[in-house]
């Protein structure tokens, strides 16, 4: 994946913004996981802003930055305003909202329904984002913990159930990446 000057500002932004962060399976620096997924997604989406979204698909919810601060980050960097509420209207529906946090009442199997009823409403660039999302984590949940990966591929295919906007190619590279999964788990 070749980046423009201000897609490399994004990646320094977000590299800066997840700090010492990292992977909770194989300890890479926390940044690695976002670029590979703005490179899986690259590879199928040749639409502007593509990038950006997915480096940016966990600044929300994962640091400090909000998004005030993030939509200011973008303006800085040189995008216009069409620019930059399309990005953030990428990264915001990526943004989980059905969250512990957000709602401790319910238990993680119906906040996990509930967030896949929410993406299957959003964008097809969202979607296809997220497609990149689940392929890249599937890798590191199988061979980091394999009694956590039959949960997660379960709730990926719930999501995945709800999600059909997205790119096709990419969503059938997400689910190559599952039967992979499933295939190193049986």
């Amino acid at each position: 994946m070749k980046l423009n000057n201000r897609q490399l500002a994004v990646l320094e932004f977000m590299k800066e913004c997840h700090g010492d962060q990292q992977r909770k399976y194989d300890h890479a620096p926390y940044w690695t996981h976002p670029y590979a997924v703005a490179e899986l997604a690259s590879r199928f989406v040749k639409a502007d802003g593509i990038i950006e979204i997915a480096l940016c698909h966990d600044i929300l919810e994962d640091t400090a930055c909000d998004e005030s601060r993030l939509a200011a980050e973008f303006a800085k960097i040189g995008y216009d305003p069409a620019s930059v509420r399309f990005i953030m209207e990428g990264i915001v529906g990526l943004t989980d909202i059905f969250t512990k946090e957000n709602y401790p009442e319910m238990n993680r199997k119906e906040r996990k329904k509930q967030e896949a009823i929410r993406l299957g409403h959003t964008s097809a660039i969202v979607q296809s984002v997220k497609y990149a999302d689940l392929a890249d984590n599937t890798k590191s949940i199988v061979s980091g913990d394999p009694g956590f990966a039959r949960v997660y591929l379960r709730e990926a295919a719930d999501l995945l159930d709800q999600m059909r906007k997205g790119n096709v190619h990419l969503l059938i590279e997400c689910c190559h990446q599952f039967a992979l999964a499933m295939k190193q788990l049986n």
